[in-house]
């Protein structure tokens, strides 16, 4: 199996809970774009490419397709299986995936491309679709036009070092893939509500480069956190805030 990123085997293992809680879910109008443009239906197959602790794997099964979900991280498969009991769930990586040749009917990474956007990977994913198949990657996007959202990303950046990072673009640079079509891509509001603790702690102290950190420095950017909370004016004194996400959606064909 590939060998994983640190940053996302140790921050990933360390705080499988806190991702749990902490990540949001997506908006309901996703499961349109899965049946509509992924094509996922009864009688098709899907693959959760590192599916993590099951936040999005959850969001296929009212598809009614037959869903696999392909983690690396032991702590995030166990996670999930406990979650998702009737999921299937197989160790395994994007570069090495332990499904036959043209088994599924797409492949869906959410919140997870840009760990291994690379040429093996690619060929890997074309290697389990079948023709006509579909890969669809999804990421939550924060809103950053929110200064209280900026300010967040202020605190994580300077630790993010050498961590692959969606905003970046370089996941983008696979594209366009030998045997794939052109990227389409849809984008949807959302937010993810509830308590500051889990909706913006939680969901800071899940980014694996955080999660990472050695306890004293993850002590200094949670209490960076709760100074945000307190002092902003959108946020200070609220037993329930509304963090603002783009949900983006793309779609790319196996030929």
């Amino acid at each position: 199996m590939t060998t994983i990123h640190h940053a996302a085997a140790q921050g990933f293992s360390a705080q499988a809970d806190t991702y749990a809680r902490g990540r949001p879910d997506y908006p309901a109008e996703l499961g349109g774009w899965l049946r509509d443009t992924l094509g996922l239906a009864e009688g098709r197959s899907v693959v959760d490419l590192g599916a993590g602790t099951g936040k999005f794997t959850r969001l296929l099964l009212p598809t009614d397709a037959s869903v696999i979900a392909v983690e690396p991280v032991d702590a995030m498969r166990a996670q999930l299986s406990s979650r998702l009991p009737d999921v299937t769930v197989l160790a395994g990586s994007a570069e090495s995936m332990p499904l036959p040749d043209a088994s599924v009917d797409a492949v869906v990474c959410a919140q997870a491309f840009h760990w291994f956007a690379n040429a093996a990977a690619m060929q890997e994913i074309r290697r389990v679709l079948k023709p006509g198949g579909r890969l669809g990657l999804v990421w939550n996007v924060r809103d950053e036009s929110y200064p209280w959202v900026a300010r967040l990303t202020a605190i994580m950046t300077p630790y993010e070092g050498d961590a692959p990072r969606f905003y970046k673009g370089d996941w983008k640079k696979v594209f366009p893939a030998e045997g794939f079509g052109p990227l389409a891509l849809t984008r949807l509001p959302y937010t993810h509500n509830g308590s500051p603790e889990h909706v913006i702690v939680d969901r800071v102290m899940s980014v694996s480069f955080i999660a990472s950190l050695p306890q004293a420095e993850q002590d200094a950017v949670r209490a960076r956190l709760h100074e945000v909370i307190a002092t902003d004016p959108a946020l200070q004194g609220r037993d329930e805030v509304s963090f603002p996400y783009s949900t983006e959606a793309y779609c790319c064909p196996r030929l």
